[in-house]
């Protein structure tokens, strides 16, 4: 191996590491992020438990509108001034975003702290206007903290960003679940108990600002830099770079902040929806809380569409840069149709045990029936996920923001169509509707980018031939459990029991789902021979307990 292509492998290597690093730190930010939802509830109870959901929303959005392409663009220009040796550049551009997101999270937490009544009162709920003003303060510490994950990212090095993202998530679960207790043991308010909840970003934000200045610190130590060159250069080169910068984050903001627009939606109509129907505050905010049970579950689904989709754009970019239309159509026809499998294995799955999953997460069955509607929306979240990853990867970047602003307004239109009519069933009826709009546009745009025949045998009714066997075998043992349960001299506790009847019916179901689909081809053995490493000794596996037939026909069809 000549050194050219050692020292030119060892940057891809490094790369790889660091995309691993942040794709396994990001999957254990989300799923902290999504689970820590069960104890608020459980601790603290449905009325808090809205009041949560309701604001948690309108922070995240402003703070991806205000920091989600500032990384990006940190990292874009840091890696262009340190592969051409300007170190000193690659500080200045650090220094201009730090100033430029300090203005910002300033800004952002004054419209939140100072404006948190008239938000509260747009939301249509007063109990919210504390909470708002306790996740505020996170404003001050993230935007920050941003422009710092993005300059490390620019020097290829993803363990910074990881490490912040990890220990922002501890910090703030750990917060939060300790105020939760101190705040319920003193018999606080639901807006007070609220309020200690959303604290808890406030301290991951710290937390988070802390963790990327120790790396910061030790950078500058080991790199021994010391800053030179004039103020009056730096503050020539500042105005045209701040507008390179903003021109560059602005659209990547813009973007990103659509799909959590999707879910603010909701905050500002379904409180005062639900107050109009004639509940009081502390009502509407329960049956808030009921609403958002089945959420987390349908964001689990929703982060491995994410995790999937991360080698997508890699994947058709290289293939285009070969000209490769066969091999395009063959990856986006894999990938959605695994996509599609997922989904509606998760949505039928979700659906049918909705009551023993409520029971196990929320210790009781209220909000069952919404919870199995919105179960439904995981199998068009997926697809709606790896298809507009896919739209990016072909270069029609702005075609899923545009179908996410018509599912915006379908949510709208059917939570105020719907909800009077049937409360927040007419909410969860809309979500499935909304997202199965946003799915259906992006693959419409994508038969047009890739004409291609859709295999209905394979791709549809085989799968839905699948999914209601599945369903059937979960009905038959969720009553077969209920039966044995009847039966024992004396009944045990509702939560364990259910929590038992639950998790045996997700491996059952599991089971079915996977034995039907491979007896009816929908998955071929060429397609589990490509699985890495273990592929083969599945298939082999498969074969001898007679799952997987030995001979393919009409592999095709």
């Amino acid at each position: 191996m000549s050194n050219r292509e050692s020292s030119g492998g060892k940057p891809a290597k490094r790369l790889l590491q660091g995309a691993v690093i942040l794709g396994l730190a990001a999957i254990l930010s989300k799923v902290l992020g999504t689970i820590q939802k069960i104890p608020l509830q459980n601790i603290a109870g449905d009325g808090v438990f809205g009041i949560y959901n309701a604001v948690y929303p309108l922070y995240t959005f402003l703070l991806v509108l205000a920091t989600a392409g500032i990384p990006i663009a940190v990292s874009k220009f840091v890696s262009e001034e340190v592969a051409a040796g300007r170190e000193q550049g690659a500080r200045s551009i650090l220094r201009l975003a730090n100033r430029l997101m300090a203005g910002i999270g300033i800004a952002g937490f004054l419209l939140l702290y100072g404006g948190a009544e008239t938000l509260a009162a747009w939301i249509g709920n007063d109990q919210t206007a504390s909470a708002i003003r306790s996740i505020s303060f996170a404003m001050l510490f993230m935007p920050v903290t941003a422009a710092l994950r993005g300059y490390f990212q620019g020097q290829h090095n993803m363990f910074p960003t990881a490490v912040s993202q990890v220990v922002e998530q501890f910090v703030r679960v750990g917060v939060m679940i300790t105020l939760l207790l101190v705040l319920v043991g003193r018999g606080a308010s639901d807006a007070a108990i609220a309020a200690g909840a959303t604290f808890g970003s406030t301290a991951g934000a710290a937390a988070a600002l802390a963790a990327a200045l120790l790396f910061w610190r030790t950078h500058i130590r080991r790199q021994g830099l010391v800053r030179t060159g004039s103020a009056a250069v730096e503050g020539e080169r500042s105005l045209p770079l701040l507008r390179r910068f903003v021109a560059y984050a602005v659209p990547v903001c813009l973007g990103a902040a659509v799909l959590p627009l999707l879910t603010l939606v909701d905050t500002f109509t379904m409180p005062r929806l639900l107050n109009m129907s004639g509940m009081d505050k502390h009502a509407s905010m329960a049956e808030f809380g009921l609403y958002n049970h089945g959420l987390p579950l349908v964001q689990l689904v929703s982060m491995i569409a994410t995790s999937i989709s991360v080698v997508l754009i890699p994947a058709i970019t290289e293939a285009r840069s070969r000209g490769d239309e066969a091999s395009i159509r063959r990856t986006a026809g894999m990938f959605l149709r695994f996509g599609w499998l997922i989904g509606l294995a998760a949505s039928v799955g979700l659906a049918v045990l909705a009551k023993p999953l409520n029971i196990m997460l929320y210790t009781d069955s209220a909000g069952s029936g919404v919870m199995a509607i919105l179960a439904c929306t995981a199998a068009f979240g997926v697809l709606q996920i790896i298809s507009g990853t896919l739209l990016q990867g072909l270069g029609a970047e702005r075609a899923p923001v545009y179908h996410l602003l018509v599912a915006v307004a379908v949510k709208i239109g059917l939570n105020l169509a719907l909800m009077p009519l049937w409360g927040i069933h007419g909410a969860a009826v809309a979500a499935v509707a909304a997202y199965a709009t946003a799915a259906a546009l992006n693959c419409i745009r994508l038969r047009r980018m890739l004409p291609t025949r859709l295999a209905w045998g394979r791709d549809a009714a085989k799968p839905a031939a699948a999914a209601a066997l599945m369903a059937a075998g979960l009905a038959a043992w969720l009553g077969a459990a209920a039966l044995a349960l009847a039966a024992l001299p004396a009944a045990p506790p509702e939560r364990a029991a259910q929590t038992a009847v639950a998790l045996s019916a997700v491996a059952l179901g599991g089971v079915i789902y996977a034995a039907a689909l491979l007896r009816a081809r929908a998955v071929t053995a060429a397609e589990l021979a490509a699985l890495p490493k273990h592929g083969p000794k599945l298939i082999s596996l498969l074969r001898k307990l007679r799952i997987l037939p030995h001979e393919e026909r009409n592999r095709f069809q």
